[in-house]
This record gives C-alpha cells, structure tokens and sequence, in this order.
C-alpha cells in the first residue's frame, strides 16, 4: 500500500512523513486491498485559530467507496492522532457492513466500481478571482475568490456511479460528512441525504427534467 504525504501551504518534515508511515501501517489490516493513503498536511498561519492550526486529511483509496477523515489541533502529531482514530473506526464499519450485506451485494455492483488510481495525489489549484470556475479533473480541488470579497470557494469533482439511499447514507458515514450528494439508481436523479439527528437522516431530491426544461424555455 502506498502512502503519499503532501503538505498544502506548509512543509512536511521527513521525521513528520516517517511517523505517518508508522501510524498508517494498521490500515491494511482492515482494508487489506487499500492501494493508496493520500495523507494532506495544512496549517492555517491566524494566530486566533492556534487551537486547529494544523490540519491532517487521510483519504483511503479501496476497490470500494472512499473512506476519508480529518482532524485539526495544535500540532500536526496530535491531529494525525485524532484523524487516525476517526480512520480506524470508518475502516471498521465498513468491513462490518460488507460481511453484512454481503448476501445483497453478490448480486449488484459496488456503489463506487473500480478506477484508476492517479499517479499524484489531489492537489489544490489557485485561480484568478473573476470568477468562480468549475473544476475539470477529478479529485482536484480548485479555488477561487468571490470578486474582492474575502469568500473563497473550494470545488472538487468526484468519481461516481448510481446509487440506492442505503449506499448513499453508508458513503456519507464513510466519509464523516453532515451530508452526501449522489444520483439515485432507481429515478436517476440527483439528491442529497443528510444527517438530522440520531438515527434520523433527510433526503432532498432534484427534479432534474424539470429544471432543464425551464432552461430550454428561457
């Protein structure tokens, strides 16, 4: 399994690398066909967020759905701790719903089929403030300011494929997210689960026909 340790506005030390090498190792053993960690390093420089200056996102590249977390605190040791942890729980869920449903899920394909993995790990691209612009690679991150204004947006486009509400939900708790966006298998629509409280979740669907319709009048 390779593990790919890149640092976004601040530089990672090759003691810093070793140690996420190190904390990393377990992963394999609940994702034994993990083929890559993506691990992003950032810091944020104001001094009045020094409780979550630095920042640790992992992301687990598997045949299956991606399981990511992430975790801010004083020091990069600390927040690799946290992320980790958050990481280990995920790997497991996961490994438990796929022996669960594995009756199910012999007779339809994975939510997330497998794809290529690119040879760099994401990366974020700066762009002029003109403008918000789209993003055109996948899991490449691209921001823009809004105008002059201090609003900075930050765009991904992902990889995916139709999906029930039930794999949607497990994605969005994969990938520790309030809430997960995908097209439903059954009506090809675009919609949006979320976390309201407890065992409860929320789905928001788009008339997606509808929409383009009204385009096409105007």
């Amino acid at each position: 399994m390779e593990i790919v340790v890149v640092g976004r506005k601040t530089e990672v030390a090759p003691r810093f690398r070793r140690h996420v090498e190190e904390k990393l190792s377990k992963v394999t053993q609940l994702a034994p066909y993990a083929q890559r960690v993506d691990v992003e390093v950032s810091h944020e420089p104001n001094p009045r967020q020094a409780a979550s200056s630095e920042r640790i996102e992992l992301t687990v590249r598997d045949r299956g759905p991606v399981i990511r977390a992430e975790a801010s605190a004083s020091d990069q040791y600390a927040a690799l701790d946290v992320a980790t942890t958050k990481l280990l729980e995920r790997l497991r869920r996961s490994h438990d719903r796929r022996k669960a449903k594995s009756a199910r899920r012999d007779q339809r394909a994975m939510p997330f089929p497998a794809s290529p993995i690119d040879p760099v790990p994401a990366e974020t691209v700066d762009l002029p403030n003109e403008r918000v612009i789209a993003p055109d690679e996948v899991d490449v991150a691209v921001e823009s300011q809004l105008g002059d204004s201090p609003v900075v947006v930050r765009q991904k486009l992902h990889r995916t494929a139709p999906m029930s509400v039930e794999d949607a939900i497990d994605e969005m708790e994969l990938a520790g997210h309030p809430f997960y966006l995908f097209v439903e298998a059954e009506s090809h629509q675009p919609a949006v689960v979320y976390h309201r409280h407890g065992w409860t979740y929320g789905v928001i669907r788009l008339d997606a026909e509808a929409t383009s319709s009204e385009v096409e009048a105007s």
